[in-house]
């Protein structure tokens, strides 16, 4: 037998979460062609194990990574990770589908979370559109992406901005246009209920747009609504995809102090009883998100181009400094983590209070101000004490792992960006314990391909596709802290794409965009 590459002697964690076992495999074009003993086969390339580990490829269930991809194709610090597959357009906010009157917004609104500016616009309409991007030649990347339809992109291509609830003949064109999404391969619908233009839809809205889902058992994905409170919210989701008859996932979920950690699994024990259920988690307690999101619903009911008007407005820094009262909310705990402009950024780092004190100004009209000298392009990082809080939830059976990193340049980001993967798979196994390897990985390869109907990815088997990582089981970790949340990872060797090296030594490959190998996946069909 002849392969063009052949790992010799590694340790296999297939996916499935059953124990590791010894073996030689071998990688012809985009596919794993054999495993077992091949000691009599030779590889183009071979590569001795060592103690090493084989995996399949992660699989990120949420992140904000749509717009970084189009810009630039290759992304290491997902793939130095192992990642090789997102999903994406998450929260229900993206850059698809839109209309020539919502694009412009949604370039202005993103900037904080994603990685396109204004002048990056190139005409796309559909869900379909954006992703069809990612196969012309000079924006080909290095990760597979499959989509989800974002609900605040087509209730605002439907009917705009308003904050007024869809009329009958609206509602029949929004579930139109996801039932379009879905038929062209998206994995299901998602929302973020905290988020411009999807935060007026009320639990009957979101019950008819979900049931356009039920033909093709798409999955309702959603940032649930926190200001209900978190039990509250899932006690929502359930009862939409309840009354949809369609399934549910939680994105991001964990309690955020440890009085309602038990509060929080109760809720997830009646949604496990109620609905086909699953959520994804990232392995931190503290939180990041934008500076706008903490706006009264009312600025966005013109669009996030006229939010700026309201800023000036007593009614508005009045419920302002009403979210900030509360204690989760305290400015003196809350950081600034990366603005878009040189003007400010010598506050990046600093505290909402310490950044009014610099200013002169109480911390609502300082925070007004921030958002508008920077153009709403303001993130945040949230404390919220310990990382053990977040442990119930990354053991939970229901529970894959979740990145849900924002990435920036030249900021004081969330860690979760560059840490998630290689956190999970050795600190949290090896020092913490709070699950075998074994189960590390399904919950970061088998689980979240079946929930999002990645055909023939998330298992390591003959005949499956090669997305593959090679790491140290003994070093693998995350070195990003929140002061230094840019460090790599240590431990991950190779991470292959279809058959690709994209990470050789742990470092990115040398290869020109027009042969990143990543491909755009469609649910449930074998790309």
């Amino acid at each position: 037998m002849h392969f063009e590459t052949l790992l010799r002697d590694v340790w296999v964690i297939d996916g499935g979460g059953g124990p590791r076992y010894r073996a030689d495999i071998g990688l012809q074009g985009d596919r794993i062609a054999a495993i077992g003993d091949l000691s009599e086969a030779v590889g183009q390339e071979e590569i001795q194990g060592g103690g090493r580990v084989v995996c399949p490829g992660l699989i990120d269930p949420h992140n904000h990574s749509e717009g970084w991809l189009l810009r630039w194709g290759h992304l290491p610090f997902k793939t130095r990770q192992g990642f090789t597959t997102e999903v994406l357009m998450s929260d229900g906010i993206s850059y698809a589908p839109v209309t020539p009157a919502t694009a412009p917004h949604w370039m202005h609104y993103l900037r904080p979370l994603n990685g396109l500016l204004p002048g990056d616009y190139r005409g796309w309409r559909s869900v379909d559109d954006y992703l069809q991007q990612f196969n012309l030649r000079e924006n080909r990347i290095a990760q597979n992406v499959i989509a989800q339809v974002p609900y605040a992109n087509v209730r605002t291509a439907v009917k705009g901005w308003s904050g007024a609830a869809p009329t009958g003949d609206e509602m029949r064109e929004i579930q139109a246009m996801i039932s379009r999404a879905m038929e062209q391969g998206a994995v299901g619908l998602s929302t973020g209920l905290d988020y411009v233009a999807e935060c007026f839809a009320s639990t009957e809205e979101l019950i008819a747009a979900c049931q356009a889902l039920r033909p093709f058992n798409g999955l309702y994905v959603t940032h649930i609504r926190y200001r209900l409170g978190t039990a509250a919210g899932i006690d929502e989701a359930v009862e939409i995809a309840q009354r949809a008859g369609v399934r549910l996932h939680i994105s991001h979920l964990k309690a955020e102090t440890p009085d309602l950690v038990e509060p929080v699994l109760q809720a997830i024990e009646r949604a496990r009883e109620t609905v086909d259920f699953s959520f994804d988690c990232y392995p931190y307690a503290w939180a990041s998100t934008m500076l706008s999101m903490m706006l009264p619903y009312e600025v966005w009911e013109n669009g996030p181009l006229a939010a700026g008007d309201h800023l000036a407005s007593p009614a508005v820094q009045q419920a302002l400094r009403a979210r900030f009262d509360q204690p989760r909310f305290s400015p003196e705990n809350i950081y600034i983590a990366w603005l878009a402009s040189e003007t400010n950024a010598g506050h990046i780092g600093s505290t909402l209070a310490q950044y009014a004190g610099a200013v002169d100004l109480p911390v609502e009209q300082a925070a007004c101000r921030l958002l508008a000298e920077e153009s709403f392009a303001v993130s945040l990082v949230f404390p919220r004490g310990s990382d053990a809080v977040v442990d119930p939830f990354l053991q939970h059976p229901c529970s894959m792992l979740g990145s849900d990193g924002i990435y920036a340049q030249g900021g004081r980001i969330h860690p979760r960006c560059f840490g998630s993967a290689p956190r999970f798979l050795g600190p949290l196994v090896r020092d913490r314990k709070l699950f075998s390897l074994e189960q590390a990985v399904r919950k970061a390869t088998s689980i979240p391909a079946q929930r999002f109907g990645l055909a023939g990815r998330g298992r390591l088997q003959t005949g499956a596709f090669a997305d593959l990582v090679l790491f140290d089981p003994e070093t693998i970790a995350d070195r990003a802290t929140y002061t230094e949340p840019y460090a790599e990872p240590v431990g991950i060797d190779r991470v292959w794409v279809n058959g690709r090296a994209i990470v050789i030594d742990g470092q990115p490959a040398s290869l020109p965009r027009e042969e990143l190998p990543g491909r755009v996946l469609r649910a449930g069909q074998i790309d």
